[in-house]
């Protein structure tokens, strides 16, 4: 399979036709228990096809944000994806749109070979097996990760498992992709990999992370979280080149290339 045919096998299914914003969040709000509150008046909209870096210090709020977008926490105020409100009704539809990537593999890894994992999501999507085979199989080949699809996910290392860990992502066909760290504890070879990867994407792509790197090279648009709180939401560039505004917020500006 070349990599036009992978490209099209994994593409996500039924796209939408709305001109609405694919993600809609308005006054969001979320607190763990009696703790403060971890999201405070979240107000976000995100088209379809964006590419959207969340940045902030640890504790800023930044995966909790993500873990709404599926339903797998759910605060008070609006979150609609794909015009659906995130909400108990809806849930299956909202996850078949929302692949989410967790910061650490293991907690995506849990079947005994690679293989089952990937073809884990299109099984429970109600797909044959003949179907989720075609599925797990592209999304391990646009991976990298063929080669190892019978083997055993703790044998992996860490850069193999956080591929193996988006190919269950990718397998499932979503529309958008929130990923959760998806450079963290990799060594460069390994970061350089999955960066390729995620440059090949079509899909809509909310990433939160601490690697300013990626966020200046590969996403156009940066929130910027801290205390709960969306404190700026602009072009990356803006966000990027006002260095006072990154280092009173616990973000490490990244070396930029000179402008003539």
């Amino acid at each position: 399979m070349n990599r036009t045919e992978l490209r099209s096998s994994l593409a996500p299914t039924s796209p939408l036709l709305s001109t609405s914003p694919l993600i809609r969040i308005q006054g969001l709000t979320f607190r763990y228990g009696d703790d403060a509150p971890a999201l405070v008046n979240i107000n976000l909209t995100i088209a379809a096809g964006e590419k959207v870096a969340v940045v902030g210090p640890n504790g800023s709020g930044k995966t909790t944000l993500l873990l709404h977008l599926n339903g797998l926490l759910q605060g008070e105020g609006l979150v609609e994806v794909g015009g659906l409100p995130v909400a108990r009704p809806h849930l299956p539809a909202i996850r078949a749109l929302v692949g989410l990537l967790f910061q650490d593999p293991d907690d995506q890894l849990f079947s005994p070979t690679v293989y089952e994992d990937v073809a884990f999501g299109p099984l429970q999507q109600g797909l044959s097996p003949e179907e989720a085979q075609q599925r797990a199989c592209a999304a391990l080949e646009q991976v990298g990760l063929s080669h190892l699809a019978q083997r055993a996910p703790y044998r992996l290392s860490v850069g193999e498992k956080k591929r193996a860990a988006l190919a269950t992502v990718l397998a499932m066909q979503p529309q958008i992709l929130a990923l959760d760290e998806p450079t963290a504890n990799l060594n460069p070879r390994a970061r350089r990999q999955l960066i390729a990867l995620l440059r090949e994407l079509p899909q809509t792509m909310l990433v939160a992370t601490h690697d300013m790197q990626l966020v200046a090279r590969d996403f156009p648009r940066t929130v910027v979280m801290d205390e709960g709180r969306i404190i700026a939401d602009a072009p990356t560039e803006e966000v990027l080149h006002d260095r006072a505004f990154l280092e009173a917020h616990g973000l490490e500006p990244p070396c930029l290339p000179e402008q003539a």
